[in-house]
């Protein structure tokens, strides 16, 4: 009967780790996403609203990955209860809900702007910035010109 408990711990952990494996993939594949998304809608050159765009990728995929590190960061908290609590008892066998622990890891905002984030999108979000200032500024001078043009100077 103690062979079969272990094999099931073991199964029960190997979940658990496939689990996190996966919101670590998802994590890294939605960073890629972003810079492929942010970079293509900075290369079609519409209107002179177009750099906008690149906020919403940026925006949204910043979200959904600290919201994958949060279920990333749940599943650590599920599989280190599964070791404590398997060691005395049997029941809850497979029960890999990680809503009892939401209070002990940080809420998706609080990620947003954590260690593990801010830099790469709070990069990125200042490369925007600073490219919008350069097209803004652009826009300015060309407008100085026209206005000296209209006036008659030069």
């Amino acid at each position: 009967m103690e062979i079969d408990r272990e094999k099931i711990l073991i199964e029960e952990i190997k979940v658990v780790q496939d689990i996190i494996k996966r919101m670590a993939s998802n994590s890294f594949n939605v960073k890629t996403w972003t810079i492929t998304l942010v970079v293509a809608t900075l290369l079609f050159k519409g209107n002179s609203n177009h750099t906008f765009v690149a906020f919403i990728p940026l925006i949204a995929f910043w979200f959904l990955d600290s919201y994958y590190l949060q279920q990333e960061r749940l599943f650590r908290k599920v599989h280190n209860w599964i070791i404590e609590y398997r060691a005395n008892n049997d029941d809850k066998l497979f029960n890999m809900n990680p809503m009892p622990f939401k209070n002990d890891v940080q809420s998706v905002p609080r990620i947003m702007f954590s260690i593990s984030t801010l830099p790469f999108y709070g990069g990125i979000f200042i490369m925007l910035i600073s490219y919008l200032s350069v097209e803004y500024f652009e826009y300015i001078k060309y407008i100085k010109k026209i206005i000296l043009i209209c006036i008659g100077g030069q």
